[in-house]
């Protein structure tokens, strides 16, 4: 009896191992009908279907774009370069001629552009980078393209630089990381307080407070300048800027009526001399000027407010300007290349104005300007001459300026 209880609970294991054993193997088979019979098989779709309904794949390359990216040449021209992209003809037509109120295309020089398509082809963007703050797009509208100026968005950061001449200004503001625009900003303020071809001396130093703007991290300008100071020995100039204008500690207006030189300094090429020899003509003659040698189409400024008296030939002077000024003074402006914007007889003019361009006509051994200061009916040496200093601040502002002036010192 026990022995036909023992045989019977050995058959029950057997059959339960082999009940175990056929589901994995019952489970492989139906995987292998499905995966290998059914899953291949797809309804052929009708025509209707086809237009009804898209593959997920084509749906998704609908909503996609086509980039194509290019370049203009600093003589090139938008037209061509879209041209050799075989973007099509009234795509290029229709972009430039939205862009033409926003746009000289004549002063173009060089930039980028990013012309965008859906995946027919059909136009979406265009948009045009000349420089990193000056961005324009073409979109489409119900109407059809229309052209806008994008906003650029600059950080702005409070800066305080310094330096010392070890040779010139444009080293000095080279040596501390920074840019030539900074040394035309710092001349232009002090342009009536400092002479820039005479009165720089090594050991000079200076310091500057100013905004510097950033686009992300890059670098794209500088912003106001706040205040500067210049050191020359126990001489020490300061200009806070108030109000748009720049004064000293004083209160004292920086913009003197007359500029210290007519044109961004570069060198003097022969001084106010009463006896020197021409280097055309030969011979020993007085010079009763400052030779200013500078690049052909330098700007030349008027020193002072006055009224053109004469401009034209000036013979040996070759093109010239002369310009009546208040108190007896008179400028004189030689060798000019041309003459600027408006400039005639009889016209005004703006300290600072510009009336004509470094040139060398008339006697002249290369570009430089002849510049000439007359007082009384006497020329006299520029270079020595005190003008008379700037107006002082109006009483009403001065505890006004007095709190921004010691903020900057």
């Amino acid at each position: 009896m026990e022995n036909l209880m023992k045989s019977k609970e050995s058959r029950s294991k057997k059959g339960r191992r082999r009940f175990f054993l056929f589901i994995p193997i019952f489970l492989l088979s139906i995987f292998f009908i499905v995966y290998f019979f059914i899953l291949p098989y797809r309804p052929i779709p009708s025509s209707e279907d086809q237009r009804e309904s898209k593959p997920l794949e084509m749906a998704e390359q609908e909503h996609s774009h086509q980039t194509i990216l290019g370049k203009i040449g600093k003589r090139g021209s938008l037209f061509k370069s879209l041209a050799g992209k075989n973007i099509p003809l009234k795509w290029i037509e229709s972009i430039i001629s939205e862009l033409k109120p926003l746009v000289d295309f004549k002063r173009i020089k060089g930039g980028t552009y990013t012309f965008i398509t859906d995946i027919k082809g059909e136009f979406v963007r265009f948009i045009l980078e000349l420089s990193p703050t000056e961005i324009y797009e073409v979109e489409k509208d119900g109407s059809g393209l229309v052209a806008k100026k994008k906003d650029v968005i600059l950080d702005t950061h409070l800066v305080k630089i310094g330096g010392e001449i070890r040779s010139s200004l444009f080293e000095a503001i080279d040596a501390i990381g920074e840019h030539d625009q900074l040394v035309i900003s710092f001349t232009e303020i002090l342009a009536s307080e400092i002479d820039f071809y005479k009165d720089v001396k090594d050991g000079d130093r200076f310091q500057v407070i100013l905004e510097k703007l950033y686009k992300g991290k890059e670098f794209i300008r500088y912003g106001l300048i706040h205040a500067l100071e210049y050191r020359s020995g126990e001489k020490i100039i300061r200009g806070i800027n108030f109000e748009g204008n720049y004064y000293n500690e004083k209160g004292i207006s920086l913009r003197r009526p007359f500029l210290k030189a007519p044109l961004r300094f570069s060198r003097i090429s022969s001084r106010f001399s009463r006896a020197r020899r021409h280097p055309i003509l030969g011979g020993i003659f007085p010079h009763f000027g400052i030779d200013y040698a500078a690049p052909i189409g330098t700007p030349v400024w008027a020193v002072a407010d006055g009224v053109v008296i004469s401009c034209g030939w000036g013979g040996g002077f070759g093109k010239q300007v002369i310009i009546k000024h208040a108190n007896g003074y008179k400028t004189y402006y030689g060798h000019l290349s041309r003459f600027g914007p408006g400039i005639k007889k009889g016209s005004r003019v703006r300290q600072k104005q510009i009336i004509g361009y470094v040139g060398s006509t008339g006697l002249s051994t290369g570009p430089h300007l002849d510049y000439r200061l007359m007082r009384d009916g006497r020329f006299i040496n520029p270079l020595k001459e005190s003008f008379p200093l700037g107006t002082p601040i109006d009483r009403g502002k001065v505890e006004a300026f007095q709190r921004r002036r010691d903020e900057m010192v």
